[in-house]
């Protein structure tokens, strides 16, 4: 539930009691991952959702009868229960979902806060007999992007709707500005210098849009020695030819941590299209998938 805290909260604040329901367990092909979770307020609203609308009526009267009875009820949807076609199941996965009573004073709100304002937090549920779910909570992946230009305002609008953490480097004050990137943390520094002094590891990404011969190698040198769990460089192939000789001059040799020219070839040209080429990249190193069309593979699409 920690991907709604926040919604959750505004609603506990202003006084109305809710039944979260969470998906605790998921087998086969489903739209939404574990800890998923979708809420109902007694006002009737409905925050979130538990998967990609097919089992969303059925989780609504669920949620609906924790909130009259006051209490936790597990419920299970899934192709081997005659219920499955009737709440619109027919991707042939089952899915386990426990809905919870939340109010005032229950001590899950202090979970809930830990989440919203980005500290590491966990919540256990007890399902009945021996069986429990813990969901953990840890701090947005972080996306540190170098260089204010138009390509970054597009790239942190996105990925902050994407739930990162992101930072913008650049050392022209000018450029980078609250206005310009009102969603992301703003830093007027020599990049080489930022990127040596922050918190990288291997759940950092690294974007280097902008090309400055006057700091260029040198922070590329910074981000090839980082953790970082993705690093990739905007430019042209004779760019990249250029840095690769540089780096060479510096004995180092191994870039196959390093995503140049940077993006997918998804035909992007607008700083827009090109932020969802660079974020589309980023995912793909991240889950180890190929990035094909999903056409074109066979298999299950979600992990199991």
């Amino acid at each position: 539930m920690f991907e709604i805290a926040d919604r959750l909260l505004e609603r506990l604040e202003a006084g109305e009691r809710l039944a979260v329901a969470t998906a605790v367990s998921i087998t086969g092909s489903a739209p939404r991952t574990v800890g998923t979770s979708m809420a109902v307020s007694d006002t009737g609203t409905v925050i979130g959702s538990i998967s990609g609308g097919c089992v969303e009526g059925a989780v609504f009267e669920l949620c609906q009868q924790v909130l009259a009875a006051g209490d936790q009820r597990v419920a299970s949807y899934g192709f081997d229960d005659d219920t499955a076609f009737a709440v619109g199941l027919s991707c042939g996965g089952r899915i386990e979902v426990v809905a919870t009573m939340v109010e005032r004073g229950s001590p899950i709100i202090v979970v809930l806060r830990d989440a919203a304002a980005g500290r590491p937090t966990a919540h256990t549920l007890e399902l009945g007999g021996d069986r429990v779910f813990t969901e953990t909570f840890e701090p947005p992946s972080r996306l540190v992007i170098v260089g204010a230009v138009e390509f970054s305002v597009a790239l942190a609008a996105a990925a902050s709707a994407m739930g990162l953490r992101v930072t913008v480097c650049d050392p022209r004050s000018v450029f980078v500005t609250a206005a310009r990137f009102p969603t992301a943390e703003i830093v007027i520094e020599w990049p080489p210098d930022y990127l040596a002094r922050t918190a990288i590891d291997e759940r950092t990404a690294l974007c280097l849009l902008a090309h400055d011969d006057r700091y260029d190698t040198d922070l590329l040198e910074v981000a090839l020695r980082s953790p970082a769990g993705y690093l990739g460089a905007m430019g042209s192939r004779r760019t990249h030819h250029r840095r690769v000789t540089a780096l060479a001059e510096r004995g180092i040799h191994d870039l196959a941590r390093l995503h140049s020219p940077i993006g997918l070839d998804l035909g992007a040209s607008t700083p827009e299209e090109t932020a969802i080429s660079i974020l589309a990249e980023m995912l793909t190193v991240r889950s180890g998938r190929s990035g094909a069309r999903l056409t074109a593979s066979e298999g299950a699409i979600h992990g199991r």
